[in-house]
C-alpha cells in the first residue's frame, strides 16, 4: 500500500511474522511547498539514505515494513508535534510549542539545519505551514504505525518493532556526542531498558558483534519520539531503535551507495531472520500464557 508522498507499507511476501520495521527518515520525496534555501544535493544529506534498500529483503522473511516517503528535514516523525524552535515560525501563538533540547540544537520537528553549516531556510515559516505538515504527514505516519502494531499484536499476542535509522559517521555541533566524535558501526537504543525486553537488546547487540561490527547501546542515541510514543513491552509491543553508521555503505557527501552496501545488506537480512525467530518465540510464549 502506498499513500503518495506520505508512506508506503510493504507486506510480507509469505506468511507474516510478528515483526514490524519502521523507517521514519529514509524518505526522499520532497514536497513542492518545502521552500528551502538549499539545493537538493545538500538537503539529501539529512536523509537516512537508502535504509529502505538495505532492508529490501526483510518482507521475504515475514517482516512488515512501513516507511515514510517524505524527508525528515521537512517534518520529522521522530519528534513530538510541538517540539519546534519558536524562532523558526513567524506567527506562532503563545504556548504553541514546547521546545526541547533537540529543537534548541536545530533538529526538532522542523529542522533548522541539515548540518550546522547548512541552514535550511532563509525565511520564517508560518504557523499554518507547520500545522499543515503535521496534519498531512506526521500524524498519518503515526496513525499507520499504531495500526500496524496493533494488527500484529492482535494476530500474535506480541510484536517486535524495530525503528531503523542511519547516522553520520562523525558527530557535529548539533548531535549529542559533539563535533569530531567517531561513531561505532551500530548504535541500538531501548530508552535505557524501558522500550523492550532486555533479551531483544542483548540479542541484537551480540548478533551484530558476531557479524564483526562495533556496537554501542543507548549511547549516543537511546531512542526518540517513535519509541516513546509506540513502545509498550508490558502490552506486548517491544520496540528497539537501530542506528547504522553511514560510512558502512554510503558516500556521505554525495549521498551515493558504496561497494560496502552489498555485504551490509546481506548481514541485515541475516539479522532480520534472527529478530523474526526471537519474535516468533515471544509470540508463542505470549499465546501459551493464560
Amino acid at each position: 500500500m502506498i499513500v503518495p508522498g506520505v508512506l508506503e507499507i510493504v507486506r510480507p511476501s509469505g506468511p507474516p511474522s510478528p515483526v514490524l520495521f519502521d523507517l521514519p527518515h529514509s524518505g526522499r520525496d520532497y514536497p513542492a511547498d518545502f521552500g528551502s534555501a538549499l539545493p537538493l544535493e545538500i538537503l539529501r544529506r539529512g536523509e537516512d539514505a537508502y535504509v529502505d534498500r538495505l532492508l529490501a529483503d526483510a518482507p521475504a522473511g515475514g517482516v512488515t515494513v512501513l516507511r515514510a516517503l517524505f524527508p525528515r528535514c521537512y517534518v520529522d516523525p521522530n519528534r513530538d508535534e510541538d517540539d519546534v524552535d519558536p524562532a523558526l515560525v513567524a506567527d506562532a501563538p503563545a504556548g504553541a510549542f514546547r521546545q526541547s533540547d533537540k529543537s534548541r540544537r536545530g533538529i526538532g520537528l522542523i529542522r533548522r539545519d541539515v548540518v550546522p553549516e547548512h541552514r535550511i531556510y532563509d525565511r520564517l515559516l508560518s504557523y499554518d505551514e507547520v500545522t499543515a505538515r503535521v496534519a498531512r504527514y506526521h500524524r498519518p505516519y503515526h496513525r499507520e504505525l499504531a495500526t500496524q502494531l496493533e494488527d500484529l499484536r492482535g494476530m500474535f499476542g506480541a510484536v517486535c518493532h524495530i525503528d531503523w535509522h542511519s547516522m553520520k559517521s562523525v558527530g557535529n555541533a548539533n548531535t549529542p556526542d559533539g563535533p569530531g566524535v567517531r561513531r561505532p558501526d551500530f548504535v541500538i537504543g531501548d530508552l535505557r531498558g524501558t522500550a523492550c525486553d532486555s533479551d531483544l537488546t542483548e540479542l541484537v547487540a551480540q548478533s551484530l558483534r558476531g557479524l564483526g561490527y562495533s556496537v554501542s547501546v543507548n549511547d549516543p542515541y537511546a531512542g526518540g519520539g517513535v519509541l516513546r510514543r509506540h513502545a509498550g513491552p508490558k502490552a506486548g509491543v517491544h520496540s528497539l531503535q537501530i542506528e547504522i553508521n553511514r560510512a558502512l555503505y554510503l558516500d556521505e557527501a554525495r549521498v551515493e551507495l558504496t561497494p560496502g552496501f552489498a555485504s551490509l545488506q546481506t548481514d541485515l537480512t541475516r539479522l532480520s531472520a534472527i529478530i523474526a525467530d526471537w519474535a516468533a518465540a515471544l509470540a508463542a510464549k505470549s499465546a501459551a500464557t493464560p
